[in-house]
This record gives structure tokens, C-alpha cells and sequence, in this order.
């Protein structure tokens, strides 16, 4: 296997830090976006090789073990397993009372079978098996409007050069995982293909909050349908709604409509609330008339009350 320079692709050394690796990686991702690059393959392919480098050096785990095995890094715990079985053996032959002339392993991993297995590794027609590894699991995050994940939607992705076209529920929630099985990275000699990790993130483009199935919205009342009561038109995400105002109503008011707000996942026809809140709106350059007028509404106010 060509072994790839994550470092050199980033632009970095391995004394760099985690600050400076996730710097690298948001400019080089950028400059090399398809969307900014369109039908271009090179730019395709940095972009992909950019993302690869930071998946596994932004990963403590992951780096450890590419700084340790390089090319090899993700059978790096196979590798150890074989060492540790082969001290196991050594051990328990010396306990024996015999004596073994084998050395602990510690080259490249391309020679790992036939040092450690000798004749054990090739087959009755002398060529040496090849054991099968699964190919890296990839991740992928897909930006949706609020509006979008209403509605079943129909996406096209584009994953290791190839287009997947993937259907996503109504309802979807914000930060959902959808695994994808067999499109992450091509498994080695032969071996079953990664899965794919799409990130679900969801911006609320709208004037609507969104809380799991329900829908929170606010709408202003002016202060003459506030009082004597009325009528307003709001939006919904199926059309517009007319509701009733009922004489006197405060500022902070709730009202729910039942089976406005966002489908449920998965569930055909089930969906969440909408809760209305109503803002009373008071009415701004007051002409000397309709100062009057609410002067003597005070008036009789007072009066009223005593």
C-alpha cells in the first residue's frame, strides 16, 4: 500500500497541535470544496485526500497509530494481537525446555504473515494468503434546511467518486446518524467495504422553532384585535391558518394547533403541535387625537375603578 504523508498533505509536522490541524484542514477544505471547484477532478481529489488526513490526525487515537505504524496504521491492532501471540508462543516453547531461534516481529506490516507464519502463510499452490481486512468507515455531514426535512427528501451524494442517491424522511431530527452500509472505504484483499456516517445537520431558516415533533412560533396582535377581538392569519408549514382572537387577550398568550407542527420520524401521518404565541404590538406615532382619546379612556378607567 503507497503510504500517504498526512502531515505533508495539511501542510504540517507531527509536532504540530490540534488547533493547528483543524486550521489546515478548514482553509485546504475551502480552497479544494467541489462546490467552489466544479468538474474539477484535481481539486475532487485534494479535497478528498485533505479530508482523509484530518479524519485520522484530529482523532488522538488515530494518529497514535499512524504515528507508530504509518501506512499499516489501521491494522495496527491485528499487528499487536499477532505480537503478543507470538511472544505467547515463544514463551510457552522455552517453558518447554526448547529453544526458539524466532525474533519478536517488527518490520513492515506488508511482510507480517510470512514472518510470523512462515510455510503457515501460503496455500497447497505456494502463493501466500492474503487475509481480508474491512475498509475504513467514512464520515460525512449533509447540511438541510428546516423546510426541507418536512418532506421526505431525495439526495445525491457524492462518495470515493461515486453518487449515492439516498432518501431522507420527513421528520429527520437535527444531529441524526444515518449509516449507509458498504459505501466507506474499499476493504484490502478482497475484504467487505466500510460503512458510511452521514451527520444530519439542520438549519431553522425559518421563523419557526423546532423542539423534537412540535413547533414554537410567535405573531404579532395589533392592540385595537388585542381588545376587542378578531382575527389573524398565520403561517404554517401546510399553508396559512386563520385564528380567532378572543376579546382582552394579554401579550404572551399561547394557543396550540393540534397536528401543525413537524412529522414524526418514520410515523406516516403523525405529526407534533404548534404552539402560537401572540406579541401585542402597541401603536407608535400617536397623532394629538388619539392621544386625547386614550387620555379619556384613562379617565374613565380611573373613575371606574373607584
Amino acid at each position: 500500500m503507497e503510504f500517504v504523508d498526512y502531515y505533508n498533505t495539511l501542510g504540517l509536522n507531527k509536532k504540530t497541535n490540534q488547533k493547528e490541524i483543524k486550521a489546515a484542514y478548514r482553509k485546504l477544505a475551502r480552497k479544494y470544496h467541489p462546490d467552489l471547484n466544479p468538474n474539477n477532478p484535481e481539486a475532487e481529489n485534494k479535497f478528498k485526500q485533505v479530508s482523509e488526513a484530518h479524519e485520522v490526525l484530529s482523532d488522538p487515537e488515530k494518529r497514535k497509530k499512524y504515528d507508530e505504524f504509518g501506512k499499516d496504521w489501521k491494522h495496527a491492532d491485528e499487528f499487536k494481537e499477532a505480537q503478543r501471540q507470538q511472544r505467547q508462543q515463544q514463551q510457552a516453547y522455552q517453558n518447554a525446555g526448547g529453544y526458539s531461534n524466532q525474533q519478536e516481529f517488527s518490520g513492515d506490516f506488508s511482510d507480517f504473515f510470512e514472518s510470523m507464519f512462515g510455510d503457515q502463510g501460503k496455500s497447497s499452490q505456494g502463493r501466500t494468503r492474503q487475509t481480508k481486512f474491512r475498509g475504513q468507515d467514512l464520515n460525512a455531514q449533509l447540511e438541510l434546511n428546516l423546510k426541507d426535512v418536512y418532506t421526505t427528501q431525495k439526495q445525491t451524494l457524492t462518495v470515493n467518486s461515486k453518487k449515492i442517491r439516498l432518501t431522507f424522511p420527513a421528520g429527520i431530527e437535527d444531529g441524526q446518524v444515518i449509516k449507509i452500509n458498504g459505501h466507506g472505504a474499499p476493504g484490502i484483499n478482497g475484504g467487505p467495504n466500510g460503512d458510511l456516517y452521514i451527520t444530519v445537520s439542520i438549519n431553522s431558516n425559518t421563523d419557526f422553532k423546532r423542539d423534537g415533533k412540535h413547533l414554537y412560533t410567535t405573531t404579532d396582535v395589533d392592540l385595537y384585535t388585542a381588545l376587542l377581538g378578531g382575527e389573524v392569519l398565520i403561517d404554517t408549514f401546510d399553508g396559512k391558518v386563520k385564528l380567532k382572537i378572543a376579546p382582552e387577550t394579554q401579550s404572551g398568550t399561547k394557543v396550540k394547533l393540534k397536528g401543525k407542527g413537524f412529522p414524526v420520524y418514520k410515523k406516516e401521518n403523525e405529526f407534533g403541535d404548534l404552539f402560537v404565541t401572540y406579541n401585542v404590538k402597541l401603536p407608535t406615532n400617536l397623532s394629538d387625537k388619539e392621544k386625547q382619546l386614550i387620555i379619556e379612556l384613562q379617565n374613565i378607567r380611573s373613575h371606574g375603578n373607584k
